[in-house]
Order: structure tokens, then C-alpha cells, then sequence
């Protein structure tokens, strides 16, 4: 069998990919560029294309289907960026590819940890021998309240995470979890988490549902002076809202791993670039606002599962046997 992989990073992916390549016994075409029209004939005689962040279009996924492809596996939890109603329409089998939770975790508990310690500010000043305390006093986690939207794998972990601060905690989810109950946690409605949260950090899938949850009417609902980590998708926020909020100081401030409109952006060298984002210059310009690059998942356990188990998927897949990573 052969598979056709793009996004293929050389200095992490392809080296396992190469590994698990030989173990599976398939023959891959590894494209370091994202699939477009243009280099999507690589795929051609391969059943199976192997992509990461990438948009795919109705319009992209019929240029593949022409070609043969009927199984599209992203090295990614969230599968947003796939247009999986017309996959299944043009008879195309979407999976993703899950990674521990640990990593995200990990991460969302440091950006919360800078925001209220306003690390950014204090990492500025310390750069050019500005060693003042004024305007950098921060808050202790055992005074705060910090809500969790959100409670899979990831929420779960974090909620876990945060158990040792002594911070009281709360969470929403559509679909209540007895174990996160079980660990003393509260479950409550939205209207209560804009309410008591002083921290938000978001957890959730982006669903046409939940799209900018947080926005102006939201916002205006929540305390003073909250703080808003998000490493789960840009589209869960309104970034005209937080910027509004966070210029008014209704938001004390931010820690965003995701950002919308960052299709394109991630994860190329885009210095010399002028960039169509103007919510994106913005949040990076505020002293109160850390913003990363959609990297909360970047972790070695994390790249080496994505990269096998994606492979995994394609085998199980033309093998004709059960995928526990198909997108049902």
C-alpha cells in the first residue's frame, strides 16, 4: 500500500515516518508542503493521504477523490479544517489522530500561570535591565476561581492538574463526566461560569454550535479583570470581542495558543510577511497578552504518536479492519 503524506516536517516527522514506514511495510511520498491543487497528482495511486492543519475544501477533496484517495488522516486531535460532510459525499473515510493529553495540559496550566503572574511584562522588562515592580504584581491560583469548558481528555487533565493549587474549580460540558464529579469539582451552567470564573481556560472541539462562544454579549457577563487561556481553537473566541474587552480592561488578560484565521500562518516562516491578520498584530501587541503558535500539543510523545498512528489508521483502513481513529 502507499500513502501519500504532506506537511511532512524534516527535522521531527520524517525520520519517524521513515521508522514506522518500514514497520507497516508502506511505501510513502512525503510532500513537506500543505496538499493544494497543484501537488495533489503526488497522491495519485496512493489510497490514503496523510495531512496535519491544512483547509480541505469540498473543492480540494474532489481534486483528491479524482485521483483515487479515499482515506484523509490528520495528525491532529481537532478535524475542523476538513470539510467532513463532503469527504463522506464524494465516498472519503476522515480520521484523525489523538495524542495523550498530557502535553496540552501541561501547557494550558503554564499559560495560566504566566497570565496571572503577568509573565510576559516581567519577561519584557527583565530583557532590557528594567527590574521595577510597578504594574507586574500578580495573583495567587489558591484565591481564584478558574472554570473549565470542556472536561474530555485534555479538561479532565487539567482539572486534575490544577487540583494542587488550591484554586476552586469548576467546568461545563454538554455531557457531564463522573469522575470529574467524583474528583469535587462543580459542574455548572454557562451563565454560571461568565459569573464566577476569574479564570477561563477553553477545552473544547470547535462545533458550528460553540463558534465564538465568547463574544461581546458574553464578555459583558463575566467578572472584572477575568483572564482567558485558550489552547483548544481560535474559532471558540471572537477576537474583535477580546480585543474590545481587553482595551475597555473588562479582561485582565490572555494566554492564547490558538488564534482564528491562522490557516496559512502555522507552521511556516513568515517574518518578512505581511500578514491578513490585523486581530492577530493586535494580541501580540498587548503587554498583557501572551500568544504562542498553536504548539500546546508539541511534545516528543505527542509527534511520535501522531505519526504512527495515522499510519495505523491507513493500514487498518485498506485492510478493511476496525479504526478506532475514524471520524464516525
Amino acid at each position: 500500500m502507499r500513502v501519500t503524506v504532506y506537511n511532512c516536517r524534516e527535522f521531527d516527522e520524517k525520520e519517524l515516518f521513515e521508522r514506522f514506514g518500514r514497520e507497516l511495510n508502506i511505501e510513502l511520498v512525503l510532500c513537506p508542503d500543505a496538499p493544494d491543487q497543484e501537488n495533489a497528482a503526488l497522491a495519485k495511486g496512493s489510497e490514503c493521504i496523510d495531512i496535519i492543519t491544512s483547509k480541505m475544501t469540498e473543492d480540494l477533496l474532489r481534486v483528491f477523490a479524482d485521483y483515487g484517495v479515499k482515506y484523509v488522516t490528520t495528525r491532529t486531535i481537532g478535524y475542523d479544517h476538513v470539510d467532513v460532510k463532503a469527504a463522506k459525499a464524494l465516498g472519503m473515510t476522515v480520521a484523525n489522530a489523538p495524542y495523550g493529553p498530557c502535553g496540552v495540559a501541561d501547557y494550558a496550566v503554564m499559560l495560566i500561570l504566566m497570565t496571572i503572574r503577568k509573565m510576559k511584562r516581567i519577561l519584557e522588562r527583565t530583557n532590557i535591565q528594567d527590574y521595577t515592580l510597578k504594574g507586574i504584581q500578580g495573583r495567587e491560583l489558591k484565591d481564584l476561581t478558574v472554570g473549565v469548558i470542556g472536561t474530555g481528555r485534555i479538561g479532565r487533565t487539567v482539572l486534575k492538574d490544577l487540583s494542587g493549587f488550591g484554586c476552586r474549580l469548576i467546568a461545563y460540558d454538554l455531557y457531564e463526566n463522573e469522575d470529574v464529579k467524583a474528583q469535587g469539582v462543580h459542574y455548572v451552567t454557562l451563565e454560571e461560569m461568565w459569573q464566577q470564573a476569574d479564570v477561563i481556560t477553553l477545552h473544547a472541539p470547535l462545533t458550528d454550535e460553540n463558534h465564538h462562544m465568547i463574544n461581546k454579549e458574553t464578555i459583558s457577563k463575566m467578572k472584572d479583570g477575568v483572564m482567558i487561556v485558550n489552547t483548544a481553537r481560535g474559532g471558540l473566541i471572537d477576537s474583535e470581542a477580546l480585543i474590545s474587552g481587553i482595551e475597555s480592561g473588562k479582561i485582565g488578560g490572555a494566554g492564547l495558543d490558538v488564534v482564528e484565521n491562522e490557516f496559512g500562518l502555522y507552521y511556516y516562516d513568515r517574518k518578512s510577511d505581511i500578514l491578513n491578520n490585523r486581530e492577530l498584530a493586535i494580541l501580540r501587541g498587548f503587554p498583557n497578552v501572551t500568544v504562542s503558535h498553536h504548539m500546546a500539543f508539541y511534545t516528543d510523545e505527542c509527534v511520535e504518536t501522531v505519526v504512527r498512528d495515522s499510519l495505523l489508521g491507513c493500514r487498518y483502513f485498506v485492510e478493511g479492519k476496525e479504526n478506532p481513529w475514524e471520524v464516525r
